[in-house]
């Protein structure tokens, strides 16, 4: 029931990670070479547009492929959660926490994507993990694809361009959802869907110069992840009714620029192509607007005559999202200054403070997106990251005082509160990240999310150590208090 005061009892706090930015062993007891193992570090100091780091080539792969060591590609290593995950959990278990987000990584079951029988080491690590959370009572939330898409699959079918994927993703999901029913309840098909639109290659395993039309390739990939979300929800849902399935939105939320109309309208139409993805997944079906939008674009998507009744019966119970700043848009884009963020860039708000990485932080704008999709949804809604990436200092005592990380959680949760107290059915929170991990987008190990910090640079250099920061006793704090004290 919704606490009109502040948060519900039972709230879902916790932290999250990736398993392609943690857990590392990128060759260890069978797995197979992910999407993300392609993504090597290299410096940049210009973060106006970070999805140039992200971009992958054909030469790119074949280079990365033929590199069969860890060393220049920061996610092969991670943080070495695979081998440290008893470590993490008993602190993740001081901190408090209820819940634990984290991803299956996809190649470590199937080391191909297609083979004929999964791998039993593979399977057997997340058993271990799931046991060790259980034994410290932290509910897993378990994120099946989280850019950790077999390259076998990849190099085969261009990703999920090709229709083959469901049914090898399906058969992967219906695996793991099995071997694990009694372990986990809280699944999520896709991180970030909307990233195949944005990054094709981290999203969707798209290899750009092997298609002839990006756009139509992405839109293609996409619905044929919204089929596999479908055909798995109905898959769960056999296996084990008490399952409880979500989607996952990288929630972008968009301001006009001015009052003009023009950029009003222009917000409207930026803020409707991100809310694609949760009107499929929630309401069953393409939104209106979509057809238009396809016809403009020369976009013309191959559907089987059931895929629109497997995505009408089978809808999430539940949405997640990620949040970490808003965005501005405008009809002339160009007539203004543009600052970066993960996977893309925006026009400079000036109402608003920016990170280094560009990122433009306002807490307010997660209240309107929590919102905005409760209004139009009327679904339980978790936010599944939050978080600021910035480059903590250890003290010649071993501390880090990260004040500036604990103002911007802070922040937010305040934020999240007053929405709570607007109506706003919210299950929990998971920051990004419960432990400093390997950047997303510049793969470097300096920026930095966690309440925890592992001692390890860009280069890969360093002890592994943990260590606490000023935030990890202050977020402890919040999850004992339930979010009464945030001082």
């Amino acid at each position: 029931m919704i606490n009109r005061q502040g948060f519900p009892e039972g709230f879902l706090w916790g932290g999250a990670i990736a398993a392609n930015q943690a857990e590392g062993g990128f060759d260890a007891e069978g797995k197979g070479w992910s999407t993300a193992d392609m993504v090597p570090y290299f410096e940049k100091k210009d973060y106006t547009n970070l999805r140039e780091l992200m971009h992958v080539t054909s030469a790119t792969v074949e280079k990365a492929m033929a590199h069969h060591s860890a060393k220049g590609y920061p996610k092969r290593y991670g943080i070495d959660f695979y081998h440290r995950f008893k470590e993490d959990i008993a602190l993740f278990a001081e901190l408090g926490f209820k819940t634990f987000r984290l991803s299956i990584n996809w190649p470590r079951v199937f080391p191909n994507g297609y083979d004929a029988e999964p791998n039993e080491e593979g399977l057997r690590f997340y058993d271990e993990v799931f046991d060790e959370l259980r034994k410290h009572n932290i509910e897993p939330l378990v994120t099946l694809s989280h850019y950790e898409m077999p390259m076998s699959l990849v190099l085969k079918y261009n990703g999920w361009a090709g229709r083959e994927v469901i049914g090898h993703f399906v058969r992967y999901a219906e695996t793991v959802m099995n071997r694990y029913k009694d372990k986990v309840k809280y699944w999520l098909t896709f991180n970030e869907i909307n990233t195949t639109i944005i990054e094709p290659f981290t999203g969707g395993g798209i290899i750009e110069d092997r298609v002839d039309n990006v756009m139509q390739a992405s839109y293609q990939a996409l619905h044929h992840q919204f089929v596999a979300s479908s055909l798995v929800t109905q898959k769960a849902r056999q296996i084990n009714p008490d399952f409880q399935i979500g989607c996952m939105l990288a929630r972008m939320i968009h301001y006009p620029a001015t009052s003009k109309p023009e950029d009003v309208l222009q917000a409207q139409i930026d803020n409707q192509l991100n809310l694609l993805h949760t009107d499929v997944q929630v309401r069953g079906s393409y939104p209106t607007f979509m057809a238009r939008y396809w016809a403009e674009h020369d976009i013309s998507i191959v559907m089987e005559p059931e895929d629109e009744a497997i995505m009408k019966e089978h809808t999430v119970d539940f949405i997640s999202f990620s949040y970490y700043t808003s965005l501005v848009s405008a009809v002339n884009p160009e007539e203004y200054g543009v600052t970066g963020g993960n996977l893309y860039s925006t026009i400079k708000n000036p109402n608003l403070e920016r990170t280094e990485w560009g990122w433009q932080l306002d807490p307010i704008g997660l209240r309107v997106a929590l919102k905005e999709l409760y209004d139009r949804y009327q679904l339980p809604l978790f936010v599944v990251e939050n978080g600021l990436g910035a480059k903590d200092t250890v003290e010649a005592d071993g501390s880090i005082h990260d004040d500036y990380r604990i103002d911007y959680l802070r922040k937010h949760i305040t934020q999240m509160k007053e929405a709570v107290m607007d109506g706003v059915d919210l299950m929990g929170y998971t920051n990004w990240g419960a432990i400093d991990i390997i950047s997303a987008s510049t793969s470097e190990m300096s920026k930095r999310y966690g309440v925890i910090y592992v001692d390890q640079d860009d280069n890969g250099q360093g002890t592994l150590n943990r260590y606490k920061k000023k935030s990890f006793g202050w977020y402890q704090n919040v999850i004992a208090t339930n979010g009464e004290d945030l001082g």
